[in-house]
């Protein structure tokens, strides 16, 4: 006979308490919060990988994405400004060689 340990670690899926806990809210800002981060990453793919892209391009795409981010998550500039803006200027010094 199995300890009741394992059968309750068997049947367990992860996050099992948070599973019945979310609301539509919630929900909407998980999609939100995952499409920002898609965003995010393909501001940094362009920068990185695309050869044609001159600075200004660049910064106009990092102001766009903030402006869409600040859309999404209105109130939110300091969370983007702590979270987002260090790894996109990461990318321009990177890409550019800016100071």
């Amino acid at each position: 006979m199995e300890s009741p340990e394992r059968i309750r670690s068997k049947d367990a899926r992860p996050n099992d308490a948070r599973q019945g806990a979310d609301t539509p809210e919630e929900l909407e800002e998980a999609r939100k919060l995952h499409r920002l981060q898609w965003m995010i990453g393909m501001v940094l793919s362009a920068i990185y990988q695309d050869p044609n892209l001159t600075v200004e391009q660049a910064s106009e795409l990092v102001a766009n994405a903030k402006q869409a981010a600040l859309g999404m998550f209105p109130g939110k500039e300091l969370a983007f400004d702590l979270l987002y803006k260090p790894r996109l200027q990461r990318a321009m010094r990177d890409r550019f060689r800016l100071q």
